[in-house]
């Protein structure tokens, strides 16, 4: 048993906890008691359940007035890959656009690399994650683009994580150039069967220059009537129909949501579909950052991911995401820290992470910090002190 104690600001993310007071749960002063891996309570440090704990023996930690979030929810990812992407990077800087046909660079290099490559980098990445504070992570397929090579990227993330997305629709591979059609075959049969065992979700790059609506239709179909849930990238590149068939299909999240008209967020804002902002996209290719405030004024639901990939967004860290969603996005802190936590559980449709509170997992940050604004207030210090994922420091 751990009592953390000496709480200055704890976001729970569970406003019953703070008598309904605000969204976020917010107690000043307070403690958490964490048992087999579970949170068991919280609430003030005063209260008689925090005095009984020093009593039973519990572990003391004394947070010194600093602030405790719940641990963060990146709910995309893409972490199996070989190879980077440095040159493009640079080249992007010097004002050549961003396209998505660099993720064959990448297919190429992932293709080459051996399973233990993949696995030791992968397990870095993992790694990274955690001395973020990112406690649980999702990790997407989709730079293998043949059966063998992206059943091996699954059956690799797998190894790291529940939360696997197969994207063997991410782009059509360069050998398929004149035979898309025989592709998506490939995607919808032999990849999906190899692929599904070690997957939770399908999800397709439904842009120009990737796949179309229909196709795109075609394979998330595929999926789930194989027992996966969708997910869709859409709306990054420009504006399309990737908001509008996600909720159609009742997609968990859709993701980038960069180009919306009126009709996609009033899509949303009537769906249980989670718009999914991935503001370091936008920082790697000089694209304009989402209007996150339009789509909270609307009512939608918001999370924030990294999509730590080596061409357009590759970095794994959650508070760059909070910093860059309140400076440029027009979020305020409290609603960027709750779509990095909370938000992002809602992506995934678990409720078991993104808060604290009696039942959930003892995922929870410990900040170097009085509150959780200095997350977005001193962007680039590492404020994360001490990470805790399942009762467990890490």
């Amino acid at each position: 048993m751990i009592l953390l104690t000496g709480i200055g600001e704890l976001t729970t993310n569970d406003p019953s906890l703070a008598g309904g007071a605000d969204r976020y749960g917010t107690l000043a002063d307070a403690a958490v008691l964490i048992e087999d891996g579970r949170i068991v309570w919280a609430g003030p440090a005063s209260d008689s359940v925090a005095r009984h704990a020093r009593g039973d023996s519990a572990a003391v930690v004394d947070a010194g007035g600093r602030a405790v979030i719940p641990g963060f929810v990146d709910s995309h990812t893409h972490l199996v890959f070989g190879g980077d992407r440095a040159e493009e990077f640079a080249a992007r800087m010097a004002g050549r656009p961003y396209v998505a046909g660099g993720i064959r660079t990448t297919v190429a290099a992932t293709r080459a690399a051996s399973d233990d490559q993949l696995r030791a980098r992968l397990a870095g990445f993992v790694a990274e994650l955690h001395r973020q504070g990112t406690t649980t992570f999702e990790v997407k397929t989709g730079y293998g683009l043949t059966v063998r090579d992206e059943e091996r990227a699954a059956r690799l993330a797998a190894e790291v994580t529940p939360e696997v997305t197969f994207l063997g629709a991410h782009v059509v591979p360069a050998e398929y150039a004149d035979a898309r059609d025989e592709y998506i075959d490939l995607v919808c049969g032999p990849m999906l069967d190899a692929c599904a065992p070690f997957c939770r979700w399908i999800d397709v790059f439904c842009e120009t220059g990737a796949f179309t609506p229909a196709e795109s239709r075609r394979i998330l179909a595929a999926g789930v009537e194989k027992g996966l849930r969708p997910r869709v990238h859409g709306n990054q590149l420009g504006p399309g129909e990737g908001v509008r068939i996600a909720v159609e299909v009742q997609a968990a999240s859709v993701d980038h949501c960069t180009y919306l008209d009126d009709d996609d967020i009033a899509a949303l804002a009537g769906s249980d579909t989670v718009a999914t902002l991935l503001p370091g996209v936008e920082f790697s290719t000089r694209q304009p950052y989402p209007d996150a405030r339009r789509l909270l004024d609307a009512g939608v639901t918001v999370a924030l991911a990294s999509d730590c990939n080596p061409g357009s967004s590759f970095t794994s860290s959650m508070p760059l995401m909070i910093a860059l969603a309140v400076r440029e996005m027009g979020m305020t802190p409290a609603e960027a820290v709750w779509a990095a936590t909370a938000g992002g559980a809602r992506a995934l449709r678990r409720d078991d992470v993104g808060l604290i509170a009696p039942g959930a997992r003892a995922d929870l940050l410990l900040l170097d910090a009085p509150s959780r604004v200095h997350l977005a207030y001193r962007p680039g210090v590492p404020l994360v002190g001490a990470v805790y994922r399942g009762g467990v420091r890490l």
